[in-house]
């Protein structure tokens, strides 16, 4: 390699070797100087002219009915566990599980043969007795006997009289009768157990009607009353009922008043133990302005809605009334034939170009 091959190699290297430092260099002030060329003409990324396209609402007055809403819990309208008043060993159960009893009928029977027994003795004697009462008040009548004899064997009559009623009223409490129409539940002794006064036969329930009971919160307390109307929502599907009974007292643990409500279930469809919504109506307000809840968002303290005019969205103040579940009462801000806008409201802006799409 001759000398001048390696002054041009060495020149080379040199130049490689600078390259390469500088690189990082350049690469920055290039950037540097495309950055503000980018920023500088944002309408190359944003086009500010196109309309947003939005539904809209007229509005115009409308009822609404503010509504509270709390749990309820059906119950059966009178309920009761059977049991013996007597103990015995139980040789009957008529009835079958799940059915609907009358008041009166008999359920089940306790042994009452030696109950029987007594009675059958104790009416024997009562025709005897009968006969010797006549026969001294026909003595008594001739004074041929005192008159303490013949009370005496009055009062044994009467005395006879009475040992039958116990008899008989003790037979009685061997049946278990149902005190009330209702459906019977599932039998919890079998024929040939012993039961006592505690144990329970089955339970007995009326369904038709039922009742509600819920609570309220105190500040609604004056405007629950016997006789005001509620809807109870249940399985998609809502039931008239109306108040019927309110507690005497604030529940002071809660602050809350138990109220107690009745749905007459006429076709024993509902069954008692399960809950549901509780709806009460608490105001209705005619020709009332409202606007749908999505419609208004809270802007530096305020809220606002947004409303059509002239191909813009402009900004409304809006005074607030009453708030229910899907709509706003507005005050002022808005008025009957105003065009709402009631979507997109997070892209809007004062003055904002918009073309509706759909009105109602």
């Amino acid at each position: 390699m001759n000398k001048f091959t390696k002054i041009v190699l060495f020149i080379i290297i040199a130049l490689f070797i600078a390259g390469m430092a500088l690189y990082p260099v350049i690469k920055r002030r290039i950037k540097k100087d495309d950055a503000p060329q980018a920023s500088a003409r944002p309408e190359l990324f944003v086009n500010r002219a196109k309309p947003l396209n939005v539904n809209a609402k007229i509005i115009r007055p409308e009822l609404l009915t503010d509504y509270i809403q709390v749990t309820g819990n059906l119950i059966p309208d009178e309920e009761v566990d059977l049991t013996f008043e007597v103990a015995g060993k139980i040789v009957e159960i008529c009835f079958q599980e799940g059915t609907a009893v009358s008041k009166g009928q008999l359920l089940a029977k306790v042994n009452d043969k030696p109950l029987q027994a007594e009675l059958q003795k104790l009416e024997a004697q009562i025709p005897l007795a009968e006969d010797r009462v006549y026969r001294q008040k026909a003595l008594l009548e001739k004074d041929a006997v005192s008159k303490e004899t013949y009370e005496q064997v009055s009062t044994e009559l009467e005395k006879l009289h009475a040992d039958v009623n116990l008899v008989k009223s003790r037979i009685a409490q061997t049946e278990l009768r149902a005190p009330f129409d209702g459906m019977i539940g599932l039998r919890q002794v079998s024929e040939g157990a012993y039961a006592s006064p505690t144990t329970v036969v089955a339970s007995l329930a009326k369904i038709i009607p039922l009742k509600i009971d819920f609570s309220v919160p105190e500040r609604y307390m004056n405007m629950i009353h016997p006789g005001a109307s509620v809807e109870f929502q249940m399985d998609k599907d809502s039931y008239a009922a109306s108040v019927y009974a309110v507690n005497s007292r604030i529940e002071k643990d809660v602050l809350q008043l138990k109220v107690r409500a009745v749905y007459p279930n006429v076709t024993g469809r509902l069954k008692p133990g399960r809950s549901g919504l509780v709806r009460i109506k608490v105001v209705e307000l005619e020709n009332a302005i409202v606007v749908p809840n999505e419609a208004v968002i809270a802007e530096m303290g305020r809220d606002v809605a947004y409303v059509y005019s002239s191909g813009q969205a402009r900004v409304a103040e809006l005074s607030k009334g009453i708030r229910t579940e899907s709509n706003i009462q507005v005050l002022d801000g808005i008025k009957t034939g105003d065009t709402l806008i009631v979507s997109g409201i997070m892209q809007l802006r004062d003055g904002l170009s918009v073309t509706i799409d759909n009105i109602n």
